[in-house]
């Protein structure tokens, strides 16, 4: 991913890329310009992600390496990580045994990841940025995602962690009354062998 060949930024920002892609998500501030480098919802069993690029002019206009007007495409943004924290709620909710999540788990951990750094990425941008108001909103609006994806992490994994023990627990049981059986044979041989 590059950055789009007629957006006119300051050199010093256009300098902190490598030849691979966008690479991590963060916010960096040149000459009034504020460029923010996030990354896609990532998506189930890939490790690749997909960058994406929100300029922020100095009078405050926004433009999206997607194209059309940035401050919605960047509100749509994170309307996709509410969307696949919603999904994996619901996932949660029919889950019924360790498989199930540790699948969610999968999925999970590279969204709680990618959520994490974002919002990094947007208290940089708010900090950089102190006036603007929209900052703030979306800043808070990845809090709140992140805060409900951490609980949700915490939910499954303490979900997955009580299954197996109770399938080590029955294991256990069924394991004694096997002991138990032996003997119980044992002794009826003992008894019928003499």
């Amino acid at each position: 991913m590059q950055l789009p060949a007629n957006w006119q930024l300051p050199e010093e920002i256009k300098r902190r890329f490598g030849q691979k892609g966008a690479g991590k998500q963060r916010a960096m501030l040149g000459q009034g310009h504020l460029l923010l480098v996030l990354h896609r919802v990532p998506q189930p069993g890939s490790r690749q992600r997909q960058g994406i690029f929100f300029w922020r002019q100095p009078q405050g206009t926004w433009k999206c390496s997607e194209g059309g007007d940035g401050l919605p495409r960047l509100q749509k943004h994170l309307q996709d990580y509410s969307k696949a924290e919603q999904r994996l709620s619901q996932d949660y909710s029919k889950a019924e045994g360790a498989e199930d999540f540790f699948e969610i788990l999968e999925t999970l951990t590279p969204l709680c990841r990618a959520a994490k750094n974002m919002l990094d990425t947007l208290q940089a941008a708010r900090q950089a940025v102190a006036d603007d108001r929209d900052l703030i909103d979306l800043r808070d609006w990845v809090e709140d995602i992140d805060r409900i994806l951490d609980l949700l992490y915490t939910d499954v994994k303490n979900a997955l962690e009580f299954d197996l023990a109770k399938r080590a627990e029955e294991q256990t049981r069924l394991s004694l009354e096997s002991v138990r059986t032996a003997q119980r044979l044992n002794l009826l041989a003992a008894v019928f062998c003499r």
